[in-house]
């Protein structure tokens, strides 16, 4: 059962206001489904809506943000707890090891990075949990379409294209991270 999800998710505060309410609503979900956030630490953009609705509504969220981003003066110190580590291969670790599963909110380059490596390390046989993209407004249909396209020129195995969740229904992905078997992980 999934009882702490890791979400990666914009820190830009230009995102539109649409993404900022789906946020909160992604946060109010997490609440009424007693799902813990592990995220980026970050108070900025997406990532402090997020974590404010989640703490505001007596939800737990631990954050992982990198030494050099708190020098920037962008940490949220008012988490329930916070880990501040030296490198982001360290931070994307710690997320994925304190994590029971791991989603993408709409973003940028940032989450489509730190969510690619949940799913390349699953090919590896390193990450044997639930990775889903919460596919907002059609946020991520391009990506699925290349996904698939990676799978039908034969460099991605249908086994790893059903491994990945791509759904615009927040119980759906629940659901598929509940019920998540990890696939054997690839053999050359």
């Amino acid at each position: 059962m999934i009882k702490k999800l890791a979400v990666y998710l914009g820190a830009s505060s230009n995102a539109k206001s649409q993404y900022k309410k789906n946020a909160a609503q992604v946060g109010q979900w997490m609440v009424d489904n007693n799902l813990e956030l592990v995220y980026g630490g970050s108070e900025v953009g997406l990532m402090k809506v997020l974590s404010d609705t989640i703490l505001n509504n007596g939800g737990k969220v631990y954050g992982i943000i990198t030494n050099q981003l708190n020098d920037r003066g962008i940490t949220n110190n008012h988490l329930t707890d916070l880990k501040i580590v030296d490198t982001m291969d360290e931070r994307k670790l710690e997320m994925m090891n304190e994590a029971d599963g791991m989603m993408a909110i709409p973003g940028g380059i940032g989450t489509l990075e730190e969510i690619s490596q949940a799913i390349s390390w699953i090919t590896l046989g390193d990450n044997s949990k639930p990775v889903a993209f919460y596919n907002y407004d059609g946020f991520y249909d391009g990506l699925h379409d290349q996904i698939l396209h990676m799978h039908h020129e034969g460099f991605l195995e249908q086994r790893y294209v059903d491994a990945i969740c791509f759904s615009d229904n927040l119980d759906e992905i629940l659901d598929f991270m509940n019920s998540y078997k990890a696939p054997i992980r690839r053999d050359f």
